[in-house]
């Protein structure tokens, strides 16, 4: 069952220091940018529900120009990074369900950046990015995210199965026996 979210990342500005950071990579960019991020950012400043970050983790920059380098504008190191100790990462082990551009959902809309628009993966999407690497902090993540009433067992399922193991690499049955544990992780009664 899925209730009200009560995302706090829809339209209100996000809290400093990222209100100021975003601020200022939005100045900085010289063309439109979308970024689909993922990770304890989203948990945390979309959904309202995480732990502390100091990254916004990435899949994927829409357009991505040279002059709009976003690890060079606000990556480890840059300028933005050391002043407000906050930084942007494209993520590498990390695979979304193969219709997750179609389910975003953006966030802090009503900001005004010019060029910088930022979207969150949906849930069942959000929790499924995170299957392969399998961290602690991941696990974790998804039992908050199930907990909170944003993830449906059967849904959560359904996307695994028919739109991630397809892409998915390496040793498959290990993949599925996460899912396996996943499921019985956030909804032990129903397995």
């Amino acid at each position: 069952m899925r209730r009200e979210t009560g995302r706090v990342g829809t339209d209100d500005a996000p809290p400093e220091p990222w209100r100021s950071f975003l601020r200022e990579l939005d100045e900085q960019l010289t063309g439109g940018v979308e970024l689909h991020c993922i990770g304890g950012f989203v948990v945390s400043l979309y959904y309202g529900i995480g732990r502390q970050t100091s990254d916004i983790d990435f899949l994927t920059v829409v357009p991505r120009t040279p002059a709009d380098d976003l690890e060079a504008i606000a990556g480890r190191g840059s300028a933005l990074h050391r002043k407000y100790r906050l930084y942007v990462q494209r993520v590498t082990i990390a695979t979304a369900p193969e219709g997750y551009s179609g389910r975003l959902e953006r966030m802090f809309a009503s900001t005004g950046w010019k060029r910088l628009a930022l979207f969150a993966l949906e849930a069942h999407d959000l929790a499924l990015s995170k299957l392969e690497r399998n961290a602690e902090r991941d696990r974790d993540d998804v039992i908050r995210l199930a907990r909170a009433g944003l993830l449906d067992a059967k849904t959560l399922k359904a996307r695994y199965e028919e739109e991630l193991r397809p892409y998915l690499t390496g040793n498959i049955e290990w993949h599925d026996k996460t899912a396996r544990l996943w499921l019985e992780m956030c909804w032990p009664s129903s397995t």
